[in-house]
C-alpha cells in the first residue's frame, strides 16, 4: 500500500534536508517532491498529486496568502500544512484565513511533524502546541464581535454548515424558503461573512456549531 505522498515547499537547502530525513523515517510517509518556490509547487500538484504539502511560510517568489490562493484555486486536494518560524497572530491568521489545515512551527518534534502529516492525511487538522493559545485568542476575540444570533438562526447556521440549501433547510425546519433566506440574511450580518462557505469557516473556527 502507498504512503501519504508528501511535497515539500521551501527554498532553504537545510530545511529541505532535515524536512525529508524526519519524514523519511515515518514508514508511513513517502517524500513525493520538492518544490523551491510558489509558482514550481503549483506546477508539481497536478503531476505529483501529493496528499499533504508543507508550505514554508517564507518563499522568493510568492508570498504566503498569494501561494495559499493559488493552491485554493487550482482546487487540488491536497492539505496545506504550513510551517512557520513565527507564531505571530497575523501570520497565523493570514495561513488559517488561506485555507492551511495545520501550522507547526520550526522547532516542533519530529513526532509532531509526522503525526501532523498523518492527521492532515485523515481529513483532521493539527497545530503546534506553540499557536493554540493564539488560535483560542483569536477565536474568543472573533466570538466577542459577533452579533448574539437567535435559536432560529442556530437552527439554520446548524444546517448551513452541514451544506444544506435553503430549500431543505425549509423542510427541515418545517419554514417557508423566503423566511430561511431571511434568517441566511440575518446570520451573515451578524457574522460579519458575504457567504455560505465563509459563515460555515467562521460558525465552525469560533465554536458556534
Amino acid at each position: 500500500m502507498s504512503g501519504i505522498r508528501v511535497l515539500l515547499v521551501s527554498d532553504a537547502p537545510a530545511l529541505q534536508i532535515g524536512l525529508r530525513t524526519l519524514l523519511e523515517q515515518a514508514p508511513d510517509i513517502e517524500i513525493a517532491g520538492i518544490a523551491e518556490s510558489g509558482r514550481e509547487a503549483l506546477g508539481q500538484l497536478d503531476t505529483l498529486q501529493p496528499d499533504v504539502l508543507i508550505l514554508n511560510c517564507q518563499l522568493p517568489d510568492m508570498s504566503r496568502a498569494e501561494t495559499l490562493a493559488a493552491i485554493q484555486a487550482k482546487g487540488a486536494p491536497s492539505r496545506v500544512l504550513a510551517l512557520s518560524a513565527c507564531s505571530d497572530k497575523r501570520c497565523l491568521r493570514q495561513m488559517l484565513e488561506g485555507g492551511a489545515a495545520g501550522y507547526l512551527l520550526h522547532a516542533d518534534t519530529q513526532e509532531m511533524l509526522a503525526a501532523a502529516v498523518q492527521a492532515l492525511a485523515q481529513g483532521k487538522e493539527w497545530f503546534s502546541p506553540g499557536v493554540m493559545d493564539r488560535i483560542a485568542d483569536w477565536a474568543r476575540d472573533e466570538r466577542q464581535q459577533i452579533g448574539p444570533l437567535t435559536a432560529r438562526e442556530m437552527d439554520v447556521l446548524r444546517l448551513l454548515v452541514e451544506g444544506k440549501t435553503n430549500h431543505e433547510i425549509g423542510r427541515a425546519l418545517a419554514i417557508s424558503e423566503k423566511t430561511v433566506e431571511k434568517h441566511v440574511a440575518d446570520i451573515f450580518a451578524k457574522l460579519g461573512v458575504a457567504s455560505r462557505v465563509e459563515a460555515a469557516v467562521r460558525a465552525v473556527r469560533t465554536g458556534l456549531v
